[in-house]
């Protein structure tokens, strides 16, 4: 995991130097605060906008979305919840004393109606900024995305043609995606521009794990910085019931994660085969499996329903990391627990990251070092 993380590290400096140094720093001083802060931790090095529950995909493996996803069983009320530009133009405002990186994600981001205008605003307060986001509307949004400053477009592709779009279940949505990409291309170059640097992200499935090495095709077309394999995430009943006792201590829900149970349906021995061949390829962009695993952690992250790295010395260090605001307004440590610290509508974010309930819910992590839920999280890999 360390190894994989200096990797990752390197990776990033090789593109945005300044950005990745930054970034070490923070998280030097936020494992400080991990082990010394008694619960406090310095501000946020990443905040996540979840700017709307709405999509216009319904993807098989998506926990929101998907076959078990929990997002389409909420109401229609729930389900159209979203800050207004001024919450989040304010929020952002009290951010840029301290500087985090800004991801934008949802549902889909770029069906928010001020995305653009939110960028801009992100970018003017000389903050990275950086989108997750289906490709759909890519080709529609091309220029605007450009002349915003976006930092980085993070694109989410499963395979070639037949394949993407049969997981995605949209005909004609990888051509549709790719078009998009070669235009932004395309309007990079005309313009003189290197960024946004663009980044292709793999979710490793059932469906696609026997044709991963199709991606490193995918990503030359388009021409992308870099191609990340993520390993999937998902859970299971047995997990979820020993969560139940960490909600109940913090009066909260991790029924969200219900979107994630399901039999992963993967052979590990395959996908490292497939590991090995990607990575020992040479290519003009980096390329990278998240979390990187040895071959005997790969087979127990799949087959192993009690396995977490490291056994003894694994710990969540995300919650003293990464702030994850929803559309709500509530702050969360965690994307799947309904824990709040607060709510951006009630008060500033610096406010809220070390509030009391901030604290109580870093305290008791730090004494468990992880919940049972976390098993599965990538997120329990980043930091």
């Amino acid at each position: 995991m360390l190894f994989s993380n200096i990797r990752r590290i390197f990776n990033k400096a090789l593109g945005q130097p300044a950005y990745a140094i930054r970034v070490g720093i923070r998280r030097l001083i936020a494992n400080a605060h991990y082990i010394f802060g008694g619960g406090r931790s310095s501000p946020p090095e990443s905040v996540t906008l979840f700017l709307t529950h709405r999509c216009n995909l319904r993807c098989s493996m998506c926990g929101q979305w998907g076959e078990g996803g929990v997002t389409k069983k909420r109401s229609l009320e729930f389900i159209k919840e979203e800050l207004s530009f001024d919450v989040l133009r304010s929020a952002v405002d009290g951010m840029s004393s301290y500087s985090p990186a800004v991801t934008l994600f949802g549902g889909e981001p770029l069906l928010y109606k001020d995305c653009i205008a939110l960028i801009r605003h992100i970018k003017s307060k000389r903050m990275h900024c950086l989108i997750i986001t289906n490709g759909f509307l890519i080709e529609e949004y091309a220029r605007r995305l450009i002349d915003s400053g976006l930092d980085e477009l993070n694109v989410s592709l499963d395979g070639s043609r037949d394949l993407h779009d049969r997981i995605r279940g949209v005909p004609g949505l990888f051509e549709k995606i790719l078009s998009g990409l070669e235009t932004v291309r395309d309007l990079k170059r005309s313009a003189g521009k290197r960024n946004p640097l663009v980044n292709i992200q793999c979710t490793i499935t059932k469906s696609n794990y026997h044709r991963l090495e199709e991606m490193t095709a995918v990503a030359s077309r388009a021409e992308a910085n870099s191609l990340t394999f993520h390993n999937l995430i998902f859970t299971n009943k047995e997990i979820l019931e020993k969560q139940k006792k960490f909600d109940d201590i913090l009066g909260a829900s991790s029924d969200d994660w219900r979107g994630f149970e399901f039999d992963p349906g993967i052979d590990p021995q395959v996908l490292r085969e497939k590991m090995d061949r990607i990575l020992s390829g040479r290519y003009d962009f980096s390329v990278d499996f998240y979390p990187y695993l040895s071959r005997t952690s790969l087979e127990n992250y799949y087959n192993d329903t009690d396995y977490a790295p490291s056994k003894h010395n694994t710990r969540c260090l995300s919650p003293w990391i990464a702030a994850y605001v929803f559309p709500n307004g509530e702050v969360r440590p965690c994307l799947n627990s309904t824990y709040s610290y607060g709510n951006i509508k009630d008060a500033p974010l610096c406010r809220i990251w070390n509030s009391q309930k901030a604290l109580r819910h870093r305290q008791l992590l730090r004494e468990n070092k992880i919940f049972p839920a976390c098993a599965r999280c990538t997120e329990l890999y980043r930091y």
